[in-house]
């Protein structure tokens, strides 16, 4: 039989004790659907059957009542470990995936998701590639389109639009050729936009960080979601914002873990930063231009 993670038994433990999925499911954070089916599949895994189901809830059969005798010192010993690990140990992570400007864009608010008591720390992976968050290569990912697989959960951020920008400070600006990342590492659409208008391009970047520096040095034009362009005071409008480039910008997390005390809170914030920040977000609050 393959090995259990203690994650299993303490699911199981939780029905026990309260009678049914819907005590369980108070005590996790996860559905009440999802931990019957954990429930069948363990049942199923380790050949034996602990419940006895039924409408008033989940009653324990004796190998079920053995099974929850044997575990109960086990979950003492752990719960243990969990708080000299709090005591003693640093708050844990939760992984926050992003690209470039969506991250500098959070990092700018970070105190509106990160507060003082808080029993969690940031971890911004900052990465133009699409991680697997249905495998947990991440906890919390922020992306321009909603994923077609996998046992996540979506939720709508706002809208985020882009526009082209120039160093306010350039001597000829209509003499400006423009900047781009190398197609090579091109991922976004607003970064193929550039090249599909045939502009001079006089610098090439291998990261938007660096296309951002080389906008601000005034080595030309370049293409910039809204909100870090419009922040910027460096920098100023160099045209009109590029309808088509306009995304939905989507909040992915774990099915199973959005209902976790330190997700759902950074989630809130999340969502209380989107939407306080609407207009910057969709280009409605230049500095110049």
């Amino acid at each position: 039989m393959k090995q259990l993670s203690w994650d299993d038994w303490q699911v199981f433990l939780h029905v026990a004790e309260t009678g049914g999925l819907s005590g369980a499911a108070r005590r996790t954070g996860l559905s009440p659907p999802t931990i019957g089916r954990r429930m069948l599949a363990l049942e199923q895994r380790i050949g034996q059957t602990l419940f006895v189901r039924a409408q008033t809830g989940y009653r324990l059969t004796p190998a079920g009542a053995a099974l929850r005798d044997r575990l109960r010192p086990m979950s003492a010993a752990a719960s243990a470990v969990a708080t000299f690990l709090s005591d003693t140990g640093e708050a844990p992570l939760i992984r926050l995936s992003a690209g470039t400007g969506t991250t500098a864009f959070l990092a700018d608010r970070f105190a509106q998701l990160c507060r003082p008591g808080d029993a969690f720390r940031l971890h911004f992976v900052t990465t133009e590639a699409t991680l697997d968050l249905a495998h947990r290569a991440a906890d919390l990912g922020i992306r321009n389109r909603p994923p077609e697989a996998g046992n996540l959960a979506v939720r709508r951020l706002g809208t985020l639009c882009f526009a082209p920008y120039r160093s306010w400070a350039a001597a000829r600006p209509e003499l400006l050729d423009w900047v781009a990342l190398d197609r090579s590492d091109a991922r976004h659409p607003a970064a193929h936009w550039v090249h599909r208008q045939g502009h001079p391009i006089h610098a090439l970047a291998a990261s938007v960080a660096t296309l951002h520096n080389l906008i601000r040095a005034g080595a030309g034009i370049g293409v910039m979601p809204c909100m870090i362009g419009d922040s910027d005071p460096v920098l100023t409008r160099a045209g009109p914002v590029i309808a088509e480039l306009t995304e939905a910008q989507y909040l992915v997390v774990h099915n199973e873990d959005r209902h976790r005390p330190p997700l759902r809170r950074v989630i809130a914030r999340l969502v209380a930063i989107y939407r306080t920040n609407a207009d910057l977000l969709a280009g409605a609050r230049a500095l110049r231009g």
